[in-house]
């Protein structure tokens, strides 16, 4: 059997499923080949089930351990593993439910199977015993594959002891210990969730940092932070080899020349993703790849190919499901004929949503000075916002670097409550060339807690009123 559409697209997470609605608004026939639920990982295994999980913990460290503080005496608190992971489960589910809707009123086509590329303008469905069981034919292919967690010889993901994040989030009874090998976004939040309900939680990294990529200030105060709530960390540390021994497994780790091993039920692999690039006919197509990511033209995501294009994880960093959505409607776009600038990835923003949570967006300090740039950075505390300390919340604090000459805003960075929230009125002045005294000119509610937004735009020039 054959079908032929305008628009095939090759996986169906926040890249694919995007681009085929935006597609489809367009005008054009469009089909989304994908194996398994819509949504990819994110809203099956990553983005959205673990945001839940992420709030349970944050609701139970609320009610346990500071509901006295505000007035309301509560007894007896206690965290019902199996329900939290079931809501999670549960609010996935729904998410999934509402994208399957979508296709059905943007008249989507959908076909489930394992999709391979036997053309330019050519996909075939195979089953699971290999056997193609049906083509698509179409005029342009999108390959939206995304990317699995990474897997390296020393940690042997046997998916009962050495986990992943999918097994992570639906385990059945919850660990009395988990060491988490990586203190990237995924490590963080899973140390915040599983310390804060009781799980002796050690963290390894390779990196003299939690969070690498993030302001050093910002990584520091987080792990004093997870610190506080009990997790251990191993920061510059070599993970040597990972073991399951009598039921247990066992990590052996090189710290500043020192060799340790530490046990746990659990071991959770979190250093990265890998792309999903492999079997689906790019070798045989020509089309051209770099460590696995399928490499484009940024401008419009054409491979080498004519008629081919990729967006998301598969062609590498940044590996966001934000990221993906908009590659998938610039290139729709692109397709379509509109003229329309580039994604600007420098305003891309990252976010963690451990307790305190923690958004970036732009150059670092440590970046931006490494760059040879001239900056000026201003920084207020939450320990001075009045919102916060009404809320209880004082941890943290906005930090924002600015050109020195004109004071064009360069890079910003929050840690505290809602930071992943606030960082959005950041991305817009960074997009539209704010200033320092712009940013700080800006009238912000009061009590809010952007307005150290404000006050720290105004410390850049010795301004903030507040402190």
């Amino acid at each position: 059997m054959s079908n032929k559409y305008d628009i095939a697209i090759l996986g169906g997470g926040p890249g694919g499923y995007v681009a085929a609605i935006k597609a489809s608004q367009l005008g054009y026939k469009t089909v989304v080949i994908e194996k398994e639920n819509l949504g990819g990982v994110c809203l099956n295994w990553g983005c959205i089930p673990t945001k839940a999980l992420l709030k349970s913990a944050e609701v139970y460290d609320l009610v346990a351990n500071s509901s006295k503080d505000f007035g309301i005496n509560v007894e007896n608190v206690s965290f019902d593993f199996p329900k939290t992971i079931k809501r999670s489960r549960n609010v996935s589910k729904k998410i999934v439910k509402g994208v399957e809707y979508l296709f059905k009123k943007n008249n989507i086509g959908r076909v489930k199977g394992f999709g391979k590329l036997n053309s330019e303008k050519g996909i075939d469905i195979i089953d699971s015993e290999g056997k193609i069981v049906e083509t698509v034919i179409t005029d342009k292919i999108i390959i939206a594959t995304g990317a699995r967690p990474k897997s390296i010889p020393t940690i042997h993901v046997d998916r009962e002891f050495i986990i992943t994040s999918s097994e992570a989030m639906s385990l059945a009874e919850q660990p009395k210990e988990l060491i988490i090998i990586g203190a990237g976004v995924i490590g963080i939040e899973f140390a915040y969730f599983y310390s804060t309900i009781g799980t002796k939680v050690t963290v390894i990294e390779m990196l003299d940092s939690v969070l690498p990529l993030e302001d050093k200030e910002v990584s520091s105060l987080l792990q004093t932070s997870l610190t506080k709530r009990g997790v251990k960390f191993y920061l510059s540390t070599k993970v040597e080899s990972v073991k399951v021994v009598d039921g247990k497994v066992l990590v052996s780790i090189d710290k500043d020349g020192e060799k340790i091993e530490l046990t746990a039920e659990k071991a959770l692999n979190a250093i990265g993703v890998s792309p999903n690039s492999e079997n689906i006919g790019l070798e045989e197509l020509g089309i051209e790849t770099e460590r696995g990511n399928i490499v484009v033209d940024k401008s419009n995501y054409q491979t080498n190919v004519s008629g081919i294009f990729a967006i998301g994880d598969v062609i590498g960093q940044p590996c966001l499901a934000h990221v993906a959505s908009a590659e998938g409607i610039h290139c729709i776009e692109k397709i379509h004929g509109k003229n329309i600038p580039d994604i600007d990835y420098s305003n891309v923003p990252g976010c963690t949503y451990s307790q305190p949570q923690v958004a970036s967006i732009g150059f670092t300090e440590e970046k931006a000075i490494a760059l040879g740039l001239k900056i000026k950075i201003g920084k207020f505390p939450l320990s001075a916002s009045g919102k916060a300390a009404a809320i209880g919340e004082r941890e943290g604090f906005a930090k924002l670097i600015f050109d020195k000459k004109y004071g064009e805003l360069l890079g910003a960075h929050i840690i505290g409550p809602e930071a992943t929230e606030m960082i959005a009125e950041l991305g817009i002045a960074k997009s539209l060339e704010a200033t320092n005294e712009s940013i700080g000119n800006t009238i912000h509610a009061h009590p809010t807690l952007s307005e150290i937004i404000m006050e720290a735009a105004e410390d850049a020039d010795g301004k903030a009123i507040h402190i």
